[in-house]
């Protein structure tokens, strides 16, 4: 029988974790393009913001480029699930590139909305980080009319045309309670500002962060699995430690956890950003069951069956082939019952 390891020691399990349906799509997008045209395929940015993604993916022959000028005419080239100006769409035509959009349709609402907002000469408060692809991608789609918000701290020096013409809309991977607060704020200056059509902020962060408040006045150490250029997973180490979590670290691997971390430590949360495989989790609950953490205990905050069918290109091409064209599902939930 395994040893669960000291009864005064217990990992909390955040559920859901990791992949979220966009993330889903996007990866698997790329690995049907290997398959149907086969290296090298291009993609434009990493195609989600995760280490170990990415470099499986180079692996197999994905190769990831920063612009599209570096892709060679006439080659396939995969735009990432963060979303791309409409500009980038007109370079590719002038390279005579393939395209294939893995821009998560989640944020390809967001992107119409703002054309929509645009059209009705709206100011748009755009509310994300700065240099954000995501938030590069919705700013290209009406640059005359957005005016990006950063925070709450940012709300003082906003100036718009008309106070009675705004609308606020945000990237999907904020933090939904700063990004509240900056909306109330933006709100005390420009009472008429108005609501997105529906919550911008998407629900794998939502739910991801509802997790973490759950578990966090119980932890002594919050362990998030992701990437630093992770937006939502940098927010899930944020929110944990807003919650009450004595501590928090963000690690791509198990073996950047710091042994020292486990000093006076009772209970750790293990949660992963949605850009996360499931693997990555596993090698941490083994790494924490190794060092006397083998009792886990999942917290169930929300259930998700939410899949996206692959871009239309993808489609086609498969059902051609007599291939199927299903979005593999990740086992992230498994244990908490979530979706099977």
């Amino acid at each position: 029988m395994e040893d669960m390891g000291d009864p005064t020691r217990r990992v909390l399990l955040a559920a859901p974790r990791g992949y979220c349906a966009g993330v889903d799509r996007a990866v698997v997008t790329v690995e049907k393009a290997l398959e149907l045209y086969g290296p090298p395929v291009y993609v434009r940015k990493q195609i989600v913001h995760n280490k170990h993604v990415v470099s499986t993916l180079e692996k197999r022959g994905a190769v990831f480029v920063e612009e599209t000028d570096e892709v060679p005419e006439g080659a396939t080239v995969i735009f990432s699930a963060h979303g791309v100006a409409p500009v980038v769409h007109e370079e590719a035509e002038k390279l005579s590139l393939r395209t294939i959009d893995a821009t998560c349709p989640l944020v390809t609402k967001v992107h119409r909305e703002a054309v929509r907002f645009a059209a009705d000469d709206y100011d748009i408060l755009l509310i994300g980080h700065e240099g954000h692809e995501e938030v590069v991608g919705t700013s290209g789609e009406a640059p005359e009319h957005i005016v990006l918000v950063q925070g709450p701290d940012d709300v003082d020096h906003i100036q718009v045309r008309d106070p009675d013409k705004v609308v606020w809309l945000s990237q999907t991977t904020l933090s939904v309670d700063e990004t509240m607060e900056t909306v109330r704020r933006l709100r005390e200056r420009f009472p008429g500002l108005q609501d997105p059509p529906s919550d911008d902020i998407c629900y794998a962060t939502q739910n991801r962060q509802l997790a973490v408040k759950r578990m966090a006045q119980e932890t002594d150490l919050m362990i998030v699995v992701g990437s630093r250029n992770s937006s939502n997973s940098v927010r899930l180490v944020e929110v944990a430690i807003e919650h009450g979590a004595r501590d928090g670290h963000l690690v791509d691997y198990a073996e950047e956890i710091d042994e020292a971390w486990l000093d006076g430590v009772g209970t750790v949360g293990v949660t992963s950003g949605a850009s996360v495989p499931e693997v990555l989790v596993r090698d941490v609950l083994s790494w924490l069951a190794e060092r006397g953490f083998g009792d886990v205990q999942p917290v169930a905050a929300a259930e998700e069956s939410l899949l996206f069918a692959l871009p239309p290109e993808i489609r086609r091409d498969l059902k051609e082939r007599g291939l199927p064209d299903t979005v593999r599902h990740d086992a992230s939930f498994e244990e908490a019952g979530s979706l099977h």
